[in-house]
């Protein structure tokens, strides 16, 4: 999307999310694209497939579901209220529509099926209108030191994840090893798209030099250390494969570099749906051969 139109549709996405608790109303939304008030919801819904309303309505209800899921801490009666619903019932319907289960009953036991499905009209809009365009001058090369870190492995279909990163955000808390004081990596052993649902591999680590407690599945590993090149991507993790995909496609086959045997893996700085989801910022790590 370059044309003028587009890049003032694309601006109204991006206020979306960062006004999620805001007026988004028809009004205010085609001031921001400097578009006729008459026809604004009409071209959103022409280019984006969405109609306003229910993009902001899914895009408000995403945020929801994901403290609702992933922020325990957080009462959903607050969660419901942050989101624009009235009263807690009002949010439970909504949410028994979209993940066919209420959020307590979620909370308990996760459908995490559904969940895995449950946003791709969203991530399609993402996905063609707010695409990040990577440069070759983007990538740096840096001497990443070896790392410890405690890692709890997912083994299994991508789309239960989230049973395992809520396990793992559980086992932080509970020896104090917030994402503020601890640096959150993902090492990815294989591609989803082209990975045996059961062969699947993801690690969940934490920055800590010796794991407390009793491990709970959690025990030490180390990010091994070495030349590799480095990414930055920020956004919705629906466009972080595009990212990965221009280190390997375009960057390497550039710049001369090999990858080393080593699995890719990232840092994630910033986090969706603690900042808004078009700034969510994660570090890639392609690790690198050795300078010859």
């Amino acid at each position: 999307m370059t044309d003028p139109t587009s890049q003032r549709f694309r601006r109204v996405l991006d206020h979306i999310d960062r006004h999620l608790d805001g007026d988004l109303s028809l009004d205010a939304l085609a001031d921001v694209a400097f578009y006729s008030r008459h026809h604004f919801h009409r071209r959103f819904a022409a280019l984006t497939g969405v109609s306003l309303h229910r993009y902001v309505q899914l895009t408000r209800f995403k945020r929801a579901a994901w403290q609702a899921a992933f922020r325990s801490d957080v009462s959903l009666l607050e969660i419901a209220l942050d989101a624009g619903y009235d009263s807690a019932e009002a949010f439970s319907r909504a949410f028994r529509q979209r993940l066919g289960q209420s959020p307590s009953a979620f909370r308990e036991a996760p459908d995490w099926r559904v969940w895995a499905t449950a946003w791709h009209e969203l991530d399609d809009v993402r996905r063609f209108h707010m695409p990040e365009t990577q440069r070759m001058d983007d990538v740096r090369i840096v001497d990443f030191p070896a790392t410890a870190v405690a890692c709890l492995s997912h083994v299994g279909p991508p789309e239960r994840v989230g049973e395992s990163i809520r396990r793992f955000i559980a086992w932080r808390k509970a020896h104090g090893l917030s994402p503020a004081k601890s640096a959150t990596w993902n090492v990815l052993y294989y591609d989803p798209d082209t990975t045996r649902p059961e062969d699947y591999r993801i690690d969940l680590c934490v920055s800590c030099i010796e794991p407390p407690g009793d491990g709970e599945g959690v025990d030490a590993a180390l990010l091994e250390g070495g030349r590799c090149a480095v990414l930055r991507h920020t956004g919705s993790d629906a466009l972080l494969g595009d990212a990965i995909r221009f280190l390997y496609g375009d960057w390497l086959s550039v710049s001369g570099e090999e990858p080393r045997d080593a699995p890719l893996f990232l840092q994630r700085i910033a986090f969706f749906p603690d900042v808004p989801e078009h700034e969510a910022i994660t570090d890639i790590f392609l690790p690198l051969s050795p300078q010859r």
